[in-house]
């Protein structure tokens, strides 16, 4: 049997477990659909919200800093973000757009672009004063090869970072979302809606809960532990 079957075959017995109610069949599908629809779905859509953070971010910090005339404007439009808290806002995407994946994820990048968009605005800012950028404009280079060949370059070990630490993010925000109704929603696997579901069994089987609960708590730990280290490796002012 090809994987997209077994993938099809998996996910029918999942729906069949809920539809039938059975504690038991449900702390199966927790187990096994945690894992399957986690790795298979749910995370690669944990990548995708933050690289809508970073490609926004990224270029918002870019003009910002490279740009003086417009860096005001922007830095203040990004202020009054973070004025409002990141998860009120991811909800107040999600109420105005609608319940969906596609909601989920693009509620949970653009809640998380004003972090990026300063954190790219203080590496530019620092970069482009560098006498090879000075140099290039010597010579006569235009400012769109002066950002993209020598300026993003040499700014992007702190994105990069920033990136890494934010799929952690991304994970809590989209399972807290499908949590309280906002995101991904059963049969669908997902570790928010599987914790929403098990609650009502917590003291009778709180394994349930417990399940998925400690994925979460695995997954952000490793990812932090991974940003950590390439923050060491990429920051020259953190080696010996």
């Amino acid at each position: 049997m090809s994987s997209p079957e077994k993938a099809k075959g998996f996910m029918g017995e999942f729906k069949a477990f809920i539809a039938r109610g059975n504690v038991l069949d449900m702390a199966v599908g927790v187990i096994i659909g945690g894992a399957f629809g986690k790795i298979s779905t749910s995370l690669v859509n944990d990548v995708i919200m933050p690289l809508i953070s970073v490609l926004t971010g990224g270029f918002l910090g870019v003009i910002a800093a490279y740009y003086p005339k417009l860096d005001n404007i922007i830095m203040r439009c990004m202020d009054l973000f973070m004025a409002i808290p990141q998860m009120l806002l991811a909800m107040c995407i999600v109420s105005a757009l609608g319940s969906s994946l596609f909601n989920l994820m693009l509620a949970v990048g653009l809640s998380s672009t004003p972090k990026f968009a300063r954190v790219v605005r203080a590496s530019v800012l620092a970069t482009r004063e560098q006498e090879f950028v000075e140099a290039a404009r010597a010579i006569g280079a235009s400012n769109t090869r002066i950002i993209l060949h020598h300026i993003l370059p040499n700014s992007i070990s702190a994105l990069i970072v920033q990136a890494t630490l934010a799929i952690a993010g991304a994970i809590i925000s989209a399972s807290a979302l499908s949590f309280l109704g906002f995101g991904i929603q059963a049969p669908m696997p997902e570790w928010g809606a599987m914790l929403s579901a098990g609650r009502k069994y917590i003291r009778t089987q709180a394994y349930l809960t417990v399940i998925p609960g400690l994925a979460i708590m695995v997954v952000v730990y490793a990812l932090n532990v991974v940003g950590d280290g390439l923050r060491d490796c990429l920051d020259p002012r953190l080696k010996k």
